[in-house]
């Protein structure tokens, strides 16, 4: 498979070598020096798109994708609060995106794992939730777009939080502890604590291969189609009954 990998930072390089080991082909690497210049034309080289840049960047990025017809996987997050507006103009094109907060196949296991205990401990009001993250000093989103989709269905599933913040600690709120640091690839921390006991989930990634893979596992997925999946799309849908 032929790919165009839009955004060549720590992150492209890793997905190129696994590409790269699975048989594809990468035809084009746009970074800042070149992206200014690339063209719908140049994109429709790829038979996928791969995009990973910034949260500054990626819309009109997304832009130029849609508007070349190929099908792109958006790595990138810090846009999601467009989410609506964009999938919308993307079915109305006609073209494929695959999109996620995280690509990791581990992490949307672990996305299972935390709305199931969400789900029981919404029985328990004597536990209060709370969560952490940590990720490297050169994210530039706080928080992750992971720590967001896990606060989103912690909120689904307890009726005693409505919102998150990680600034504000109130009854209502799911606080979120976001520290950057080092080179940490990524670590959620799920807690819940009462006066006798705590209960923690945590999912620590050792590296950004799973991130990666996962990735490449979606452009594979999307060669050839049309439509707007998500990584439910890709490992498919765990029970929670």
């Amino acid at each position: 498979m032929k790919l165009v990998l839009m955004g060549y930072g720590k992150m492209g390089r890793e997905i190129e070598r696994i590409a790269l080991e699975r048989g594809h082909e990468v035809v084009l690497k746009v970074n800042r020096e070149n992206a200014s210049t690339i063209t719908e034309k140049d994109l429709q080289r790829g038979e996928v798109i791969i995009e990973f840049s910034t949260p500054q960047a990626v819309l009109n990025n997304m832009q130029k994708c849609m508007a070349s017809g190929t099908p792109t996987v958006v790595g990138t997050t810090g846009w999601h609060n467009e989410l609506e507006r964009v999938t919308a103009n993307w079915n109305k094109a006609g073209g494929g995106l695959f999109y996620a907060s995280n690509f990791s196949v581990g992490v949307n296991l672990f996305f299972k794992v935390n709305k199931f205990l969400a789900k029981l401990m919404n029985n328990y009001p004597q536990y209060e939730v709370s969560m952490t993250e940590i990720h490297h000093v050169h994210k530039l989103d706080k928080p992750s777009g992971t720590a967001i989709t896990l606060a989103n269905q912690v909120i689904e599933q307890i009726d005693r939080k409505t919102k998150w913040s990680i600034t504000e600690k109130s009854n209502d709120t799911l606080f979120i502890h976001d520290i950057r640091e080092g080179e940490v690839p990524g670590t959620h921390i799920l807690h819940y604590s009462s006066s006798v006991d705590d209960i923690e989930i945590m999912h620590k990634a050792h590296n950004r291969s799973g991130f990666a893979l996962g990735a490449v596992m979606a452009a594979e997925f999307m060669k050839g189609k049309t439509g707007v999946y998500t990584m439910d799309d890709l490992i498919g849908e765990l029970s929670l009954d």
